[in-house]
């Protein structure tokens, strides 16, 4: 069941919220680690998460998903407010290839009573000179947590790096209709953000299949590596199936633009979140 945590009263909202973080499949699965949210971490850790073979594309290289799952921005956490994003921008400058871990390097632009800025670095955590991408983005706060919070044992779940892992996209339950288009199923607790609407972890996932598959089917090759990527949360996904439409562009200097739309096929079909982007040839 999905619930809203804004519907609780205060007593309620922290023991709530435990089992969301905890169920919550974004982090988990992909190992992400929150030193503010999650016990048993030094507050002064930074975020981290291993780059395991699921995380990359056909060659090797890095898929945008996953480094914008890492990184969520704004850096606004769920102790303080119940956030929700509103832009997020991730351009990848190394495709990662020998890396086995990244660490998430912050900067606090601004936070304000209603919308924060944040920006960051994702970089190799053996080696933090070696920038992976760098991101930015901005939120809006849905209302104060209430006070109490402590910090939530948060075990991910145990995935072993492995040629064989299945790809994200199965995992998060995304699937091809036979009208082309990937969709994924309908709100569950899962997939849902504490305000009970599709959290960023599916959307980026959808959308990174999609755009992968459109620019490799351009290109003729799947010899493609994503540079920019961009999503925009325009409104929350309520209930689903929630379905991707996108289009492509060809630029003069051969990269390739991948425009993505997701619709709440479940609410009227409506605009919930737009992305671009932006691939290279090898």
């Amino acid at each position: 069941m999905v619930r809203d945590i804004r519907a609780l009263d205060a007593d309620q909202h922290w023991p709530a919220f435990e089992n969301i973080w905890t169920g919550l499949l974004s982090y988990r699965y992909l190992n992400k680690t929150n030193p503010i949210l999650d016990s048993g971490l030094d507050e002064d850790e930074l975020e981290s998460m291993p780059i395991r073979h699921d995380m990359r594309n056909s060659h090797g290289g890095i898929m945008a998903a996953p480094l914008a799952i890492c990184c969520p921005e704004p850096w606004w956490n769920d102790d303080a407010v119940i956030p929700a994003p509103v832009i997020a921008s991730t351009q990848i400058l190394d495709d990662a290839r020998g890396v086995d871990r990244v660490e998430v390097v912050r900067d606090v632009v601004t936070i304000g009573p209603e919308m924060g800025f944040t920006r960051s670095k994702i970089v190799d955590a053996a080696d933090h000179h070696r920038v992976i991408a760098v991101s930015a983005g901005m939120g809006v706060s849905l209302g104060d947590a209430p006070e109490g919070f402590q910090r939530v044992e948060n075990p991910p779940i145990p995935v072993e790096d492995s040629p064989d892992l299945p790809p994200l996209h199965e995992v998060f339950g995304a699937t091809k209709g036979d009208d082309g288009s990937w969709r994924l199923p309908r709100l569950r607790a899962e997939l849902s953000a504490p305000h009970a609407a599709l959290h960023v972890g599916p959307i980026h996932i959808v959308f990174d299949i999609t755009a992968h598959e459109l620019a490799a089917d351009l290109a003729g090759t799947d010899r493609v590596q994503v540079e920019n990527w961009f999503v925009m949360f325009a409104k929350p996904g309520r209930v689903g199936p929630f379905r991707v439409e996108a289009t492509t562009i060809e630029g003069a200097s051969g990269r390739i633009n991948v425009d993505l739309t997701l619709h709440d096929e479940g609410e009227g079909d409506r605009v919930i979140t737009t992305g671009s982007a932006v691939f290279g040839r090898l």
